[in-house]
């Protein structure tokens, strides 16, 4: 056959089609070569380059190279030039653009593009976070470019490009960069999370030269045929367009190695004659499951034809050559059993004249009439598509479930509450308007009063006689409950007198012997040899049972009980296959094959009888028979859903239709036994080697299925998300799992799994950051889905669950009304549920009232539960109660009150000798007693109650309640001026935070020793060393405010102990605090960092570097048109020259050109007067005393409502005349000052006398 002209490759597929017949073979999945015509002018213009500098180089400079640029645009590019050009100079890098858009108006999000953009200006100091990222997802991260929204990444081997197109085309790749650069406050407004996206673009021309300059380097790979000039092939070779031909480089330029995978022959091929395979996927699975055999050509690439069910009709006569062959007539009906696949020549049909069932081909049937599939690929049942939305057990639901229930676990029932103190959570900066709008705009939540009416309504609803009761758990729905039944079971009686009597095997034989499927075959075919265990008994070894076979075979064929000798056939050959021995299993599986003379009754047999068959000939290499089993094989395979697998050898037979399928472009084909290879290998466990075919697959259903398309669309994301989570990549295993849409299929995945994966893996990303039972914020949004869900399921149990744990993640996060809110929704739950639950909630309620200073309803609450306790022995909840009581008394004021409910707490932990509760009691009523000035007594509280924690040390919880124990008796003794003891239980309280390392404890402890070391008991060094270390907490918390304070504190600090090395430090500090105040986009702050920098370069004495600072400081306030602000800083840098020892003229521009005329354009007459005093003092200090006077008039003019102001003044201006000797114009100044009652007087009587002078006028109100 020769080759084939004519359109280009990616249009004709299928081997022999026209163009027109096969536009719609090929796949549109991420092909990384689909771009090949723009491909061939890019990498042949770099060809271009090349030769052109080659010339240059040996001196022919008017040559040119063959497949120039030039010789391209006058026809089609050089293929060669192509691959040569990308071989020898693939563009190493490659920049991926991000944008963040809005889902309903598919806008771009201006607000928060600048929020990411920020958060990538900070993350381009320190990338360890986006490479890390990067890295999980296959690329390398060269820089950061955030004012460009891009990122440059390079790659380096061709699975880093597979994996990164992968997560590309499945939408992880912007799902993981939400991770990324979103604050966690947005998290927290649901409504602003769903319509939100980050939309990510590469230039797709350059992956592709990126890929294709990887796969020349690795010298082997697949190709397709384009085009062979006659003459051009090797002795024998002949190529049809679009053939899968394997290529190796052999270092020539113009020909290279080939073989072909139709016919097996190879020869030197033009490399003008081929074109790689664009997909990653296809060159790893044709290198890493080859087999010996050549394609078969029994099936055809795909038509317009689609996959069709229902019913056909016969188009010509036909006499079935076999006995699995259908005859018919035309014009018959023909019912389709399973589908008709298109590229496959047969299908399993039933004659509805005859009612017989058989193999049809395909050719003598139209089937315009049949239901066509709309494109959907793998036409899945919902039985068959479970295996891929079932989790392991470590990874499902009942998993997930647990572990909500632990994060919505609370001890308020019986542990008392330190007044104010809440170690989960983050008692905050006010949240965003927006968030406090996510929380409250959620259905689920109603008022108080909808939620007791909704409360009654359910209770009367579950009490009628004829309602059904809601499920206390949502297991109770998901859960199937499985219908046990009774298989029939032989015994193996292997006595030699059974052995020959024909009554003994009789049983058997006739349950053997039916000739349609019964449900209790289903154990005889399956994968596990179930039938060992559950079909016979009796035996001690599988010798002794082939041997009952072997047996029960020979009666089968005397009786002639046909499929009776069938079936033990197969059985025979499934124990050889267990034991390697595939020849003798080849002989069983054809005698059974050869004994069948009539229908296809039992179809699950007839499919493990061509599958076990097919994958013995193709293991021993036995083509012909191979070939000859291979199209009716592939419609048992392909066509019959949800047919149980009989063998694990099955997936050799899958691998070489998968590889047909991708030689002939038969996409629904690929599809198809791609699901099915997922399934088999997910039945046998072998998830490591699962999970390419299941990303491949994933890419197919994504990317074939058109979105208008009423299609089913397979969703294996669940399973992916646990494959990811196993091969830890928490980013990815995130991504897909936010990606997963529930569905209603039963025994699917619900949103209840989602949020419990996704609490998971969120909390794997932030790793050592916060606490392990902190609630991350990605999670809110899947949560209230879960929330939902669990409603419409009428779950109460769960529903209670999810309300907790929505409320404690509000909590952590300092929206304390979406706290109070999902608070008050789980007490409504719970009063479905039960007293206790309901209590217990109720405590919840409360304790969240008075975190959030809502003292009146706390206290209505504490009252209830408190009335609701009376006559019943519940002490330690009465003592709960109380404790919670008087601490809402406390707030309302009402001190005695509180007193007396917290010693009825104390007293009650007492009586139950419960230690911790009295610690908690004692320090509350140590707190209340600081609160009214009894230090001694609040002392002798506090110290009892820390020396109750030192006897209970041992649990996280205690030791985190005694730091806030601890807190609190270090102010007491630092009140009654106990120094050394309140400094010892301050850092008594720090080493408890460090060993739970509980970043929030540590950054409350070391705020407190801050400022004991700098205002109560100074110590410059203890206080920088505390400050250095509330830097690093801030950066473990990610506050990024709270560390550009710190910095620029420590700046200070260190620029107090006033060395070298100290300024040194000093900068650095302020060139940090500079750089995060940038990036938050505050001025101000950012502006007196500039100023700081600019004086720390003036004590350095590197005074090039201080007028650039002092200027960018007042050029990022003027930008800002903050002129009150450039004013301030001008005079600052004016300031720093004045008070210094050298260059201090330099102030003048300062104070003259820049300060003075912003004072008078915002009026600012003090700072004028102040500025012009500094001038005049500046200019006598300077001896320019005709300056000096010209400043002191000015401000004596401005003055002139103010008679001590104006005396001043014009006392500054008679020391100015003084030393010019002006005696004139000092008499003229002294006739002014005369007339000023109440004048101050100086010594003016001397020149030089101005020197002395103090200085109280210039400093105004700063401290120069």
């Amino acid at each position: 056959m020769g080759c084939c002209l004519g359109a280009p490759w990616h249009q004709d597929l299928a081997l022999g089609c026209t163009a027109e017949e096969c536009e719609s073979c090929w796949p549109r999945s991420p092909l990384l070569l689909s771009h090949w015509d723009r491909l061939q002018y890019t990498t042949a213009e770099r060809r271009g380059r090349w030769w052109r500098e080659k010339n240059m180089a040996s001196g022919k400079v008017g040559e040119s190279e063959p497949g120039s640029p030039a010789e391209a645009a006058e026809g089609s590019p050089d293929p060669s030039s192509v691959l040569l050009a990308a071989g020898e100079g693939f563009p190493p890098e490659i920049s991926l653009f991000f944008s963040i858009e809005s889902r309903s108006s598919r806008c771009p999000n201006a607000q928060l593009q600048e929020a990411a953009r920020r958060k990538l200006w900070a993350l381009e100091s320190d990338d360890r976070d986006v490479c890390a990222l990067f890295k999980e997802l296959s690329a390398r991260l060269l820089c950061i470019q955030a004012q460009e929204d891009r990122f440059l990444l390079a790659f380096k081997t061709l699975e880093e490009v597979w994996k990164f197109s992968t997560y590309l085309t499945l939408g992880y790749v912007g799902r993981c960069l939400e991770q990324l650069l979103f604050e966690q406050e947005h998290w927290l407004n649901c409504a602003l999370v769903e319509d939100t996206e980050i939309r990510v673009s590469m230039d797709e021309n350059r992956l592709a030269a990126i890929y294709l300059g990887l796969l020349l380097q690795e010298g082997h790979f697949f190709s397709r045929a384009v085009c062979l000039p006659e003459g051009k092939g090797g002795e024998g070779l002949q190529l049809c367009r679009n053939e899968l031909i394997h290529v190796k480089n052999t270092g020539e330029e113009s020909e290279w190695e080939g073989m072909s995978l139709l016919t097996g022959q190879r020869s030197l091929l033009p490399v003008t004659a081929i074109e790689p395979v664009p997909h990653p996927f296809y060159q790893w699975f044709l290198k890493n499951y080859s087999v010996s055999f050549s394609i078969s050509q029994e099936i055809s690439g795909t038509t317009s034809q689609l996959i069709v069910k229902g019913k056909c009709t016969a188009t010509v006569d036909h006499r079935g050559a076999a006995w699995d062959e259908l005859s018919f007539s035309k014009g018959d009906s023909i019912e389709i059993i399973g589908f008709l696949m298109p590229g496959l020549p047969w299908f399993v049909g039933k004659s509805l004249s005859s009612g017989n069932i058989g193999f049809v081909p395909v050719q003598s049937v139209n089937a315009e009439p049949c239901k066509s599939q709309e494109k959907e690929l793998v036409f899945l049942s919902e039985e068959e598509n479970l295996p891929l939305l079932r989790i392991p057990c470590n990874g499902g639901e009942q998993h997930f479930a647990t572990l909500l229930g632990e994060l919505a676990h609370t001890d308020i029932t019986s542990v008392y509450r330190l007044d104010g103190f809440e170690p989960r959570a983050m008692l905050p900066k006010a949240p965003s308007e927006a968030v406090l709008h996510g929380c409250k705009d959620n259905q689920l939540l109603q008022s108080w009063e909808e939620i007791n009416s909704l409360v009654t309504a359910s209770t009367s609803e579950q009490s009628s006689p004829g309602s059904e009761s809601a499920p206390a758990t949502w297991e109770d729905i998901l859960l199937d409950k499985l219908n046990d039944f009774d298989d029939p079971k032989f015994f193996i009686d292997l006595n030699a007198g059974h052995m020959e009597d024909a009554d003994v095997f009789e049983p058997i034989l006739t349950f053997l012997n039916q000739d349609s499927y019964m449900p209790c075959f289903q154990s005889l075919y399956d994968l596990s040899f179930s039938f060992l265990n559950t079909t016979f008994y009796g035996f001690s070894d599988e010798d002794e049972l082939v041997l009952y076979l072997e047996t029960s075979r020979n009666w089968a064929k005397r009786t002639h009980s046909v499929w009776a000798h069938v079936r033990l056939c197969f059985l025979l050959g499934k124990l050889c296959m267990k034991k390697v021995k595939f020849s003798q299993a080849r002989v069983y599986f054809e005698e059974a094959m050869s004994t069948l003379d009539g229908g296809l009754g039992d179809l699950p047999l007839l499919a493990a009888l061509y599958m076990n068959l097919a994958s013995i000939y193709l293991k021993q290499n036995m083509k012909n028979k191979f070939f000859s089993l291979l199209g009716k094989m592939v419609a048992l395979l392909v066509c019959l859903p949800g047919r149980p697998f009989s063998s694990e050898n099955e997936l050799r037979v899958m691998m070489y239709v998968l590889r047909e399928a991708i030689a002939v472009g038969n996409s629904p084909l690929e599809a198809r036994v791609c699901f099915l290879i997922v399934k088999l290998f997910l039945q046998l466990g072998k998830n490591d080697e699962v999970l390419p075919f299941i990303e491949h697959l994933q890419c197919l259903c994504t990317t074939l299925l058109s979105p208008d398309s009423s299609a089913v669309l397979l969703d294996a994301t669940p399973i992916l998300s646990y494959l990811y989570d196993k091969k830890y990549l928490p980013n990815i295993a995130l991504a897909s799992a936010r990606s997963f849409v529930p569905s209603s299929i039963k025994g699917a995945p619900t949103p209840i799994w989602r949020a419990g994966f996704i609490l998971q893996n969120s909390s794997k990303l932030l790793g050592s950051q916060l606490e392990r039972s902190s609630i991350p914020a990605l999670a809110c949004s899947y949560l209230k889905q879960a929330l939902h869900f669990s409603c419409e399921s009428r779950a109460v149990s769960t529903q209670r669950t999810l309300c907790t744990v929505l409320s404690q993640l509000y909590l952590q996060h300092g929206v304390l009304d979406g706290a109070v809110c999902y608070a008050a929704q789980a007490v409504a739950v719970s009063r479905l549920i039960g007293e206790e639950e309901a209590f217990e909630s109720s405590l919840s309620l409360g304790w969240m009232y008075l975190l959030s200073s809502q003292t009146g309803p706390a206290t209505d609450i504490m009252g209830q539960l408190l009335h609701s306790l009376h006559g019943t022995d519940s002490v330690t909840q009465g003592g709960v109660v109380h404790n919670l009581l008087a601490i809402a008394l406390k707030g309302a004021g009402q001190v005695q009150k509180a007193a007396e409910n917290y010693l009825q707490a104390l007293h009650k932990a007492k009586e139950t000798g419960n230690k911790r509760n009295q610690a908690i009691a004692l320090a509350n009523l140590g707190q209340l007693s600081q609160s009214c000035g009894a230090s001694q007594l609040s002392e002798l509280y506090l110290l009892r109650a820390a020396q109750l924690y030192a006897e209970l040390q041992g649990s996280q919880e205690l030791e985190l309640e005694s730091v806030h124990v601890l807190l609190w008796l270090a102010q007491a003794m630092v009140n009654r001026q106990r120094m050394e003891d309140g400094k010892l239980c301050y850092e008594l309280a720090l080493v408890f935070a460090l060993k739970w390392h509980n970043v929030r404890s540590q950054l409350c402890v070391t705020e407190a020793l801050c400022h004991f070391y700098s205002q109560v008991c100074p110590s410059l060094q203890a206080c920088i060393t505390y400050h250095e270390h509330r830097v690093s907490l801030a950066q473990k918390l990610q506050d990024r405010e709270l560390e550009g304070n710190v910095w620029q504190t420590l700046s200070q600090l260190y620029q107090a102990l006033g060395t070298p090395e100290a300024l040194r430090q000093s900068l650095d500090c302020t060139k940090q605090s500079l750089r995060i105040f940038i990036d938050l986009e505050e001025t101000g702050k950012a502006a007196e960092a500039w100023l700081q920098a600019g004086r720390l370069y003036y004590l350095l004495q590197e005074d090039e570097l201080v007028e650039m600072y002092f200027q960018a400081a007042i050029g990022t306030a003027l930008k800002a048109e903050n002129f009150s602000l450039a004013m301030d800083l001008y005079e600052k840098a004016g300031d720093n020259f004045f008070n210094g020892s050298r260059h201090r003229d330099r102030a003048v521009e300062f104070y003259r050109g820049g300060a003075v005329p912003l004072a008078r354009k915002l009026q600012a007459i003090k700072t004028e007067l102040r500025l012009f005093n500094k001038l005049t003092e500046l200019q006598i200090g300077l001896q320019g005393y005709e300056k000096a006077l010209e400043f002191a008039t000015l401000a004596a003019r401005l003055s002139i409502r103010d008679e001590q102001d104006a005396a001043a003044y014009f006392l500054l201006a008679l020391a100015a005349a003084t030393e010019l000797g002006d005696v004139e114009l000092q008499g003229l100044i002294g006739t002014k000052l005369a007339n000023i009652s109440r004048a101050p007087q100086g010594p003016v009587d001397m020149p030089g006398c101005a020197t002395y002078r103090a200085r109280w006028l210039s400093e105004g109100g700063h401290v120069v």
